[in-house]
């Protein structure tokens, strides 16, 4: 009988690396080990209970009774015991075999600890996998949860999300039927063209887009806003556009009921101007009746009254102007988007501002652009209530003898976009740095208890941000206060 196995240390581990598994193995070296030393049955028992042994029997017949273990070899892993090795031999061991069998309990060490370091890793990945799936489920279920419709789309313009909201409607289209096609397959009722420029808009300038768009799909009409965001996977450009739609028909409703009660009480603040201004004319009418009735009383010698009924006329026509002027302003009109100049929004505007009391009282320096450069679209009555409620805070914050200046410019970006600059400055106390953040905030007001609801600035806010514009105050405490509002000007054609 050798004492040493024929196959030698590298071909026990050849052995064990060929083997389907860990356990098979070591079954398998269990086998060559023990016929080669002769033993009844060498076994691998762990440490851990709950581990089933490995044990290899002699096929050979022998007696029922084993013989008692003639050596046990602890099976480590580094300091760490996680086995013993159990050879039952009718014979002792001689150091060679039992040097042999330490290299095997060894070779058993080694195999046990890479499994066990193997099975520690898949335990992890698979928590980790388990763990992103879930992350992901939660994110998917929050994005369905939204009460908008969204989908994200790629360089190619192939969908890779597509929200629950997006799913329902009567022109839902369900996310397996979305998912990987083309944003122009999916919305085919859609312009393609139009698509295409408003996603190239996006991709090129990394900036984000909105807009509102109406839809009578639902039987009834109803505005959207729709927001195209730009989104990055890593640092360089951008890879991907989110695009949200959101049904803001009722806020609509809400801004525009607020916005004319805003409307109606600046109405009521000019009123004061208005009839100081109707009783000029008035008296000149008079004075025309009483001279006409004084040439009827001296007869027919009388000059004819035709420069007095000239003049009566003026000055009705002017009383008729003054009026239609306010009440065209007061009266609510269906938005109503469409390209105008926003020079002729600020001599409108100022027509109606000059009967205001304070007007008499403070200076308005006027600095149109007058190009033709300053078409915007959009609605041209919104803009005027946004003129008219800027002013009249620069009117209301600047002291007798003071000035408000009114500007519009044209500017061109970086990016070759035109845009219209309307700018309202006063030469009042400022707006402290602390409040600056607060001003478009609705219900926050500067001005004393009753004199100001606190929504004018938001409404102004909200209706700018309507027109894909934007809306910031510059302002240094003490030096004054100065509104700018930028919205995209329409490019000659």
């Amino acid at each position: 009988m050798s004492a040493v196995p024929t196959l030698g240390l590298s071909g026990l581990i050849g052995l064990m690396a060929r083997a389907t598994s860990m356990s098979q193995g070591v079954l398998d070296v269990l086998a060559c080990v023990g016929a080669e030393v002769g033993a009844a049955r060498l076994a691998v028992e762990f440490t851990d209970t709950a581990l089933r042994p490995m044990v290899w029997r002699c096929a050979e017949p022998h007696d029922d009774a084993l013989p008692e273990a003639t050596v046990q070899l602890p099976v480590r892993a580094g300091a760490d015991v996680l086995a013993t090795m159990v050879v039952h031999r009718a014979l002792p061991m001689s150091p060679p075999e039992r040097q042999q069998l330490e290299s095997v309990a060894d070779l058993f060490g080694l195999a046990l600890a890479r499994e066990s370091r193997l099975r520690a890793v898949e335990a992890e990945l698979t928590d980790r996998i388990q763990e992103v799936a879930d992350q992901r489920a939660f994110i998917e279920r929050v994005v369905d949860s939204l009460p908008v419709g969204l989908h994200v789309v790629d360089r190619d313009y192939r969908i890779h999300a597509w929200n629950h909201k997006r799913e329902t409607g009567l022109q839902g289209v369900a996310r397996t039927d979305a998912i990987g096609r083309t944003i122009f397959e999916v919305l085919h009722r859609q312009p393609a063209a139009l698509l295409k420029r408003e996603f190239d808009e996006v991709f090129s300038s990394g900036r984000l887009q909105q807009f509102q768009m109406e839809s009578s799909a639902f039987g009834e009409r109803r505005i959207f806003r729709i927001s195209k965001i730009p989104m990055r996977m890593g640092d360089g450009p951008v890879t991907h556009v989110i695009t949200i739609g959101e049904d803001i028909t009722d806020w609509k409703a809400a801004l525009d009921r607020t916005a004319q009660s805003e409307k109606l009480a600046a109405l009521g603040q000019l009123a004061a101007g208005v009839m100081h201004e109707i009783n000029n004319p008035l008296a000149t009418i008079a004075a025309c009746a009483e001279s006409m009735s004084l040439q009827q009383e001296l007869g027919a010698t009388a000059a004819p009254p035709t420069e007095l009924l000239r003049i009566i006329d003026l000055e009705v026509q002017r009383c008729k102007k003054i009026v239609n002027g306010l009440l065209d302003f007061s009266r609510p009109k269906p938005a109503q988007r469409e390209a105008f100049d926003l020079d002729e929004v600020v001599r409108q505007g100022m027509f109606l501002l000059q009967h205001h009391p304070r007007f008499k009282r403070v200076k308005l320096v006027t600095e149109l652009e007058g190009s033709g450069r300053m078409r915007v679209h959009g609605d041209a009555d919104q803009l005027v209530q946004v003129l008219i409620a800027l002013a009249m805070n620069a009117l209301d914050a600047t002291p007798e003898g003071g000035r408000v200046f009114i500007r519009t410019t044209a500017e061109r970006d970086e990016h070759g976009r035109m845009s219209a600059q309307l700018e309202v400055e006063d030469e009042g106390p400022g707006i402290p740095r602390a409040l600056q953040a607060k001003v478009f905030e609705p219900f926050f007001t500067t001005k004393p208890v009753g004199q100001g609801t606190g929504l004018g600035l938001a409404i102004c806010y909200g209706i700018v941000s309507d027109h894909g514009g934007q809306m910031e105050l510059i302002s240094t405490e003490g030096a004054g206060a100065r509104f700018r509002v930028t919205l995209p000007a329409v490019e000659p054609s």
